[in-house]
Formats: structure tokens, C-alpha cells, sequence
């Protein structure tokens, strides 16, 4: 059975650095990213990493401060989250698609396994 794990959120003070991995098993994954919903909002796009792990794409609001890596022999996908503001309080969400995609997608729609979430709150 195909399942995405998410670990390492917490309570973070601005400013400070988290780093979130994600563990696969099950199958191989092609494209995998991370989301993220805060309270009341709607669940949006953070950052997504191809098969080969060569290719990323980070969302505008992360961009220079969070960045995603991959781990093929571990089948772990990690997002290293540094100079968080307090708007960076979510829950994020690994999720995973199972082609290898020539472009990266941003849809949560097109991810079709997800992991269970994994809280991150940061102070003022």
C-alpha cells in the first residue's frame, strides 16, 4: 500500500528554520511536493521536486527562503523551511504523483497520494 509519512513540524519562533521530511514506501513516485492549509484557507502550493530530484519549483511566497530536495535511495523528500514569518503557520502535506512529469505541477488536484500532515506554528 502506497503511503506518504510527514515528519519534524513543531513550534518555531520567527525567523527560525524547520526542516520537514517525507517518507515513501509502497511504490515509486514520479513528481512529489509539499502544500500546505491554514486555518480558513484555502490549501495551497509550496514547492515540488521531479523524478531525478534536478528540477524544483518553489511558490512565489517561499521562494529564497524554503527550498525542497529528494532523496531517491532513502525515498524521502525534505523541505528545509529557513526564515519563517508567522504567515508560514500551516499544516503542510506531502503529496506525490506517480508519472514523471516534463514540467512540475502546482495543482493540488494532480497529486493523487497524500500524507497525513504535519503541523507548523510560528511565533511572533
Amino acid at each position: 500500500q502506497a503511503q506518504l509519512v510527514e515528519s519534524g513540524g513543531g513550534l518555531v519562533q520567527a525567523g527560525g528554520s524547520v526542516r520537514l521530511s517525507c517518507a515513501s514506501s509502497g511504490r515509486t513516485f514520479g513528481t512529489m511536493g509539499w502544500f500546505r492549509q491554514a486555518p480558513g484557507k484555502e490549501r495551497e502550493f509550496v514547492a515540488a521536486i521531479g523524478w531525478s530530484g534536478d528540477s524544483t519549483k518553489h511558490a512565489d511566497s517561499v521562494k529564497g527562503r524554503f527550498t525542497i530536495s529528494r532523496d531517491k535511495a532513502k525515498n524521502t523528500v525534505a523541505l528545509q523551511m529557513n526564515s519563517l514569518k508567522p504567515e508560514d503557520t500551516a499544516v503542510y502535506y506531502c503529496a506525490a504523483r506517480t508519472s514523471v512529469d516534463s514540467y512540475l505541477i502546482s495543482s493540488a488536484g494532480s497529486y493523487y497520494y497524500w500524507g497525513q500532515g504535519t503541523h507548523v506554528t510560528v511565533s511572533s
